[in-house]
């Protein structure tokens, strides 16, 4: 079971670097000119902050895979993270009604998320 700890902290890591590249990837020098002063602070505050929270996850499982496995503070992190992984799927729903293959990609991985981090916690 350890394994999938380690896979969560690898997926954990894959999603840390793929926002390092939000910069790059979306334009945000151009684009984020478009939005106002604090809109644009807060969009890259908002991806600094979970591109840590990320690095901090994938950290705890590859540091610390027995604790998350054995303890109740570690089920309720690898619980949480199963949420916000979960919540991350619905909102695809709500902020991309569009029909195009690569929000459908993200859709997946995002539900891939939600089930690797609950697998641990759901079996025993």
């Amino acid at each position: 079971m350890i394994t999938i700890i380690y896979i969560c902290g690898v997926y954990s890591l894959a999603l840390a670097l793929f926002h390092l590249g939000f910069w790059k990837i979306f334009n945000w020098k151009v684009a984020l000119k478009k939005l106002n002063f604090a809109n644009q602070g807060i969009m890259q505050i908002l991806n600094i902050q979970i591109i840590f929270y990320f690095f901090f996850t994938a950290f705890m499982c590859f540091v610390f895979p027995t604790e998350l496995l054995s303890t109740k503070l570690g089920n309720f992190l690898l619980g949480a993270t199963s949420l916000f992984w979960l919540i991350r799927t619905f909102q695809q729903f709500v902020f991309f009604r569009v029909n195009n293959y690569k929000i459908h990609i993200l859709t997946i991985v995002f539900l891939l998320g939600a089930i690797i981090f609950a697998i641990p916690i759901l079996i025993k």
